[in-house]
């Protein structure tokens, strides 16, 4: 058996391959290590087969759908998944087989309906159901307390003692555990009664996920994160870098327009001097008012750069081909010293350094 554990923070993935078949399979992969996935199967000469998420993830950006198109393989989730990208739709008790292993489905509820553990010879995979010193939350969409006691308690928890615990999340500087050592050591497991454990589950009193509404979003409904959008914005236009716009507008270059994307607020508190100033949020219903030549010169600015990325893209698609956007925006702008103008609305002048 080839084994791969994959960190990424806390979050963890697993490649599990076969040496004697040259096939693999990857477990929970997080969007931001795909070129990790596909090295390590590159090295070990490995051919991907499924791709399988335990449940939806809340906390980070599933990969199962990138990385089984760029390497072929099919993506697997429970039946009750909302994932669009599942090529299978799995129920508990069905088999894949990844060469000579196999991997079983166990359905097990609670910290998600769709939550699922993947048993093989001598581990399981468990996802957020069962975690080393602890176990999945339940108060995240479609969580349930009592169905994770079920899980734990009516599943988990009577399989082999010595079967390691793989899990989708690891602190503390673990990486594994044990059926055993989790039965002897975990604290939550210690309110075996279920409705000890569901009052127990519902004082835990947790933050909630950094990326909670973005990650749901994108890994039930199949759409895109914010910094994809951003760089499939910044793959269609051009850059320009503060010191050469202020040059510009010093020398008075003719037909510059320098389009301001921030809120009004953020605007009158400080811009370059000469922009105009247009939200990103009305650019579209205005922009036919306001920019009325298509071939002029346009850059776009915000506070940081991604608003005016996006602005800038929404421009060129609009038909205005000489578009770019200000590099680092009004932070590095105000960060090499460069001129800044308060109150309202200006337009183009020279900029004197």
């Amino acid at each position: 058996m080839i084994f791969e554990q994959i960190a990424v923070g806390g979050c963890q993935s697993y490649l599990l391959g076969c040496a004697e078949r040259r096939a693999a399979v990857v477990i929970d992969p997080q969007a931001h290590a795909i070129d990790r996935y596909a090295s390590l199967l590159l090295r070990e000469g490995l051919r991907l087969r499924y791709v399988i998420d335990t449940h939806t993830h809340a906390d980070h950006f599933s990969g199962a759908h990138e990385l089984a198109g760029r390497m072929g393989a099919r993506v697997a989730a429970h039946r009750l998944s909302a994932t669009p990208h599942a090529d299978l739709r799995l129920e508990d008790g069905d088999q894949l087989m990844v060469g000579d292993t196999r991997l079983r489905v166990l359905h097990t509820p609670g910290h998600t309906l769709d939550s699922v553990c993947l048993l093989a010879s001598d581990r399981v995979f468990t996802g957020d159901t069962l975690l080393i010193g602890s176990t999945g939350r339940t108060d995240l969409p479609t969580g349930d307390p009592g169905a994770l006691h079920d899980s734990l308690f009516g599943v988990l928890l009577k399989l082999d003692p010595a079967l390691k615990v793989y899990p989708a999340h690891a602190y503390d500087g673990r990486s594994a555990s044990t059926i055993g050592e989790e039965i002897a050591s975990n604290p939550r497991l210690k309110h075996r009664d279920r409705a000890a454990f569901v009052d127990m589950m519902g004082r835990l009193n947790l933050s909630s996920p950094v990326h909670c509404t973005e990650a749901l979003r994108v890994n039930t409904g199949g759409g895109k994160t914010i910094d994809q959008l951003v760089l499939d914005a910044a793959a269609i236009i051009a850059f320009v870098a503060s010191d050469a716009l202020a040059a510009r507008l010093e020398a008075d270059e003719p037909g510059l327009t320098l389009l301001d994307v921030r809120e009004r607020d953020a605007f009158l508190a400080g811009h370059i001097p000469g922009a105009r100033h247009l939200p990103r949020g009305e650019l579209e219903l205005r922009v036919n008012d306001e920019l009325t030549d298509p071939t002029a010169r346009i850059v776009t600015c915000c506070e940081q750069g991604p608003a005016a990325t996006l602005a800038a893209a929404t421009l060129r698609t609009l038909g205005f081909q000489r578009v770019a956007a200000l590099d680092g925006g009004m932070k590095d702008w105000r960060g090499r010293g460069l001129p800044i103008e308060l109150g309202a609305e200006s337009f183009p002048t020279t900029v004197s350094r």
